[in-house]
């Protein structure tokens, strides 16, 4: 039987017009039909017609450990897990005055926090790191962020998101910027962390570099430097500052948007306190890449949301491997503009 090596992609005629697309990411198969997407279990464990007609019933019996496919919308019952108690950023504001505050990177990589034992992401759920990967890390708790490299979000999620303490975890590095249990204030705690890091000199895990912000010129000039490398942004910590679960402005996101138009295709209704009012923009591209704007609206505009036909500005992070907006942001209705050709 065919077969899709690490990072190719196949199209494959479904009931739909247009074929569907099947991709292997280091090892997690996906499919972009309807019965794939609307399934509750994590992306590695997901599988539907397409893929098993063209890898074959046998291999992906064997790539999900079961003998049979569970039916779209199923759940596996596990262990309720957990949530860590985070520091969360807030997002800088350019009248906001961070001379002094500590700069690093901010890493376009998975969240993590070392228990001393395993790592679990924001939710409390597991990642299945080898032992090796894990070997030699102190029993003191840290917060960091497992990351392959900048413009790689996609592939790290791939690897850690997998149950199979994979091999491709070679690729990965846990770098960490703080330690949420140990006592002092922020320069102490990094000052330990580079002490222990210094002797243990591991392999796959090491300190986030810090350095002093001396104003709003230097912290343009770091943001511009950071996004040229292709990175996603800064973090802005205050100096002095405890370790605090939950949002705090003592830890300041910086980063750079980009701005584009898209033509509005449809409405997708809410859930939740928005349920019966829009809940997100079915969007199109003048190149063709449809997908949602979910975020950056009042309350006044999902009332009474941009009509099928509009113009809308968005802003996004950067393109997915097929072209599709990050983390896409209303921002207005172009009044101006006329439809982009599809």
């Amino acid at each position: 039987m065919p077969d899709l090596r690490d990072g190719e992609s196949v199209e494959i005629q479904g009931s739909a017009a247009k074929p569907y697309i099947l991709k292997n990411i280091g090892g997690v198969y996906s499919c972009t039909c309807p019965a794939w997407r609307n399934q509750s279990l994590g992306i590695e464990q997901r599988t539907c017609k397409h893929l098993r007609f063209y890898r074959g019933e046998q291999a992906e019996q064997q790539r999900l450990g079961r003998s049979v496919p569970a039916p779209s919308g199923s759940r596996l019952t596990k262990p309720k897990a957990i949530a860590p108690a985070l520091l969360l950023a807030e997002t800088w504001s350019p009248d906001a005055d961070v001379n002094g505050w500590w700069l690093s990177e901010k890493l376009d990589g998975v969240r993590a926090y070392w228990d001393g034992n395993q790592f679990v992401s924001r939710q409390g759920n597991r990642f299945y790191a080898p032992d090796w990967f894990t070997a030699g890390l102190p029993s003191l708790p840290l917060d960091g962020e497992l990351w392959l490299g900048r413009k790689a979000f996609q592939r790290t999620v791939s690897i850690v998101r997998r149950q199979d303490e994979s091999d491709l975890w070679h690729d990965l590095m846990f770098r960490v910027f703080d330690a949420p249990q140990a006592n002092g204030p922020f320069e102490e705690r990094i000052e330990c962390l580079c002490d222990c890091f210094s002797k243990l000199r591991h392999r796959y895990a090491s300190v986030l570099p810090q350095k002093l912000c001396r104003g709003a010129e230097h912290l343009q000039e770091e943001l511009d430097r950071i996004v040229s490398l292709g990175g996603e942004g800064l973090m802005l910590r205050q100096p002095g500052s405890r370790y605090e679960a939950g949002r705090s402005a003592t830890l300041l996101k910086a980063k750079r948007f980009h701005d584009a138009e898209a033509c509005v295709i449809g409405h997708q209704p809410g859930s939740g306190r928005h349920k019966g009012r829009l809940g997100a923009l079915a969007v199109v591209l003048p190149d063709g890449t449809e997908f949602a704007v979910g975020t950056g609206f009042s309350d006044a505009q999902r009332e009474q949301p941009p009509a099928v036909g509009s113009i809308i500005t968005f802003r996004y992070q950067e393109l997915t491997d097929r072209g599709v907006p990050r983390f896409p942001s209303f921002v207005r209705v172009r009044q101006d503009a006329e439809q982009p050709a599809v």
